[in-house]
């Protein structure tokens, strides 16, 4: 019989340390969602207004009485414009995070910053495909140009749409987007509009609303390329690297250092510095034996990926990490850090360590880290977290042994690099059915749900179906933790992607990145619909978000739904008060733009789901099923 631990986590190392945390008397996002019960129905529907101080106002689906708001909204009308508002705050956390690191590489053109243009190639490639020129010039003059680019796609107030996204979609996806007239302009502008659309008086119209969800979501979109390509441009694009998952990278006899967020900006220069001689011999002069760094969530994604640096977990384990009483310093920046990280940290001597000026928590240590004096700002993070080593309490560290071996770093350029240059021979495994089809999993996790067990057990079950797995964020980490990033767990795949993974020496499930990363597999879709001479709902492809949680996950599953792909959710979204919002997105969305959303929360169902579309697709195109 299963524990009652065992009933939270699929996670050995997460069972035991909720145990710890029982026995430690300390509360964690798992204990203070089980306080939350009975959460309340009118906001699972998402039937509860409070644009305006006539409410709030609530509308129950199940009784009759008042069906309207004080203003005359009805509960679609509702739904609508929490779920775009939603979207909106998505759009502003990836949008705001691909600006900062376009001013940076603006800046580091300019040698006013101590980063540098690292890949030089994707430098050369990004520019050739937004058409900046290059012929002739310096990598500075080139990555100015890029920069200012990506600038004016957050700048620009006409009507015009995006550059990075009419240079990297499809022209067959961009048509059906402009026939729909949600050619996405500025996410900022669109951002903005969400607000004012949702504002009382306003739109009212559910459809109406929704379109511009599609706009913003695809705006959101194009601001992950951004950030993405932009960051390969300044630490590399990522090729395969070997690493370590789970909390049992933590070293009981070296300083922990971990890094949490999702912008690489910070956590690249805390991880050289830590690395550094001078570094490494003040922890030995502390009484350790060096600093290890490891990651969690999408920033510790982002440093494995391009450092090899271990993965200590994800959402769920932020503070499960400091219940080992073994992380001296946990260095944050922005998106998915819990505020109830102090209260566990005051147990133990770790400090929290904020470094963002828009994330601030109380209780907290705030480090500011400034990006002209980054070198300067990471020594003085690492420092802080060496002096706490001699406050450890060695009796009361405890850290458990569960730690997978797993493979990173698979961009679109290392999937081509090791296909031989070319997407051929993906398209003919393809067409041959030895690949049925792909899968996109991504997203957080979520104390609703069994944690990993969506994410592990969904991807378990495609690859024994021969559909290929990519994917980011929290599922990438799942997926690590589970074996399943490793060549060997090709033995868990059907004989078509097994052979396959054989072949070419990689795992089934393919670590792709952070969330921002998801444009990723955006580039991929786009490249391999080129290719084929197909749209990109023609192909055989699908996504999930099994455990998702955050407004992020709300505008990254709308924007690949206007990509054209149908999207399972596997944790609720709050739309069912609303029938007609409920039908656009699960039924009306696919009509208009080729993807719609899917809820099942059962993994094996969901898979059913996906291996159903997949052929179906293989079908349309005269695939044999």
């Amino acid at each position: 019989m299963a524990t009652e631990y065992e009933k939270l986590s699929v996670d050995r190392a997460t069972q035991k340390m909720l145990k710890r945390a029982d026995e430690e008397l300390i509360k964690t996002v798992f204990q203070r969602w089980q306080d939350q019960q009975p959460q309340c129905g009118f906001g699972l529907l998402g039937v509860c207004c409070r644009n305006c101080n006539m409410g709030p106002c609530i509308i129950d689906p199940f009784k009759a009485g008042p069906q309207k708001g004080a203003c005359g909204a009805d509960a679609d009308t509702i739904v609508a414009r929490n779920i775009l508002r939603m979207i909106a705050g998505g759009t502003a956390a990836h949008s705001e995070h691909a600006r900062h690191v376009a001013i940076v590489l603006h800046e580091a053109a300019q040698k006013k910053v101590p980063y540098n243009i690292t890949d030089e190639k994707k430098l050369d490639a990004v520019a050739k495909t937004i058409g900046v020129a290059t012929e002739g010039k310096s990598k500075e003059d080139i990555a100015k140009g890029v920069a200012e680019a990506a600038l004016a796609d957050f700048s620009n107030m006409s009507e015009e749409p995006m550059r990075f996204l009419m240079a990297y979609m499809p022209k067959k996806r961009i048509r059906t987007w402009e026939k729909l007239g949600i050619l996405p302009r500025n996410p900022y502008k669109e951002t903005v509009e969400c607000m004012h659309r949702t504002t009382m008086g306003v739109d009212a119209d559910p459809v109406n609303i929704m379109l511009h969800g599609l706009r913003t979501a695809l705006s959101d979109g194009v601001s992950k390329l951004i950030a993405t390509e932009l960051q390969d441009i300044l630490f590399g694009t990522p090729k395969p690297v070997k690493s370590t998952a789970n909390l049992g990278v933590l070293r009981d006899d070296m300083v922990n250092i971990i890094v949490h967020g999702h912008v690489p900006l910070l956590s690249e220069k805390v991880v050289d510095a830590a690395r550094s001689e001078e570094m490494q011999k003040l922890a030995r002069e502390a009484g350790a034996q060096g600093i290890n760094v490891a990651g969690i969530c999408c920033t510790g994604n982002e440093v494995l990926m391009r450092k090899g640096v271990p993965l200590a977990g994800n959402l769920l384990q932020q503070e499960l990490a400091v219940l080992t009483g073994a992380v001296e310093a946990m260095v944050v920046d922005v998106q998915c850090i819990m505020p109830g990280l102090t209260d566990v940290a005051s147990c133990y001597h770790t400090q929290l360590i904020t470094t963002m000026p828009e994330a601030k928590i109380p209780g907290a240590t705030h480090i500011p880290f400034v990006e002209s004096k980054a070198d300067e700002s990471a020594r003085t993070i690492v420092e802080a977290g060496v002096k706490k080593f001699q406050a450890r309490d060695k009796n009361r560290v405890y850290i458990p042994d569960d730690k997978v071996e797993m493979m990173g770093g698979f961009s679109v350029e290392t999937i081509v690099g090791a296909l031989g240059g070319t997407l051929n021979p993906l398209i003919d495994a393809v067409k041959s059915g030895a690949i049925r089809g792909v899968a996109g999993l991504v997203g957080c996790n979520n104390p609703k749900v069994k944690h990993d067990y969506g994410h592990v057990r969904l991807a378990e079950n495609l690859i024994k179906n021969d559909i290929l797995v990519v994917g980011t964020g929290c599922w990438a980490i799942a997926a690590a933790k589970a074996g399943l990033m490793m060549p060997d767990a090709a033995a868990k795949c059907g004989a078509g992607l097994g052979g396959v993974c054989k072949a070419l020496g990689i795992p089934p499930c393919l670590h792709m990145g952070s969330c921002v990363d998801n444009s990723r597999i955006y580039i991929a879709l786009a490249a391999l619909a080129n290719a084929i001479g197909v749209d990109i709902p023609d192909l055989p492809a699908a996504g999930a978000a099994m455990e998702w949680m955050s407004e992020k996950a709300v505008a990254i599953g709308t924007c690949v739904v206007g990509l054209g792909v149908l999207t399972v959710l596997g944790t609720v979204p709050q739309v069912l008060g609303g029938p007609k919002v409920t039908q656009i997105l699960t039924e009306a969305a696919e009509d208009l733009v080729g993807g719609k959303f899917v809820v099942e929360p059962d993994p094996d169902r969901a898979a059913d789901v996906i291996l159903s579309h997949i052929d179906s697709k293989r079908k349309a195109l005269g695939l044999k099923t």
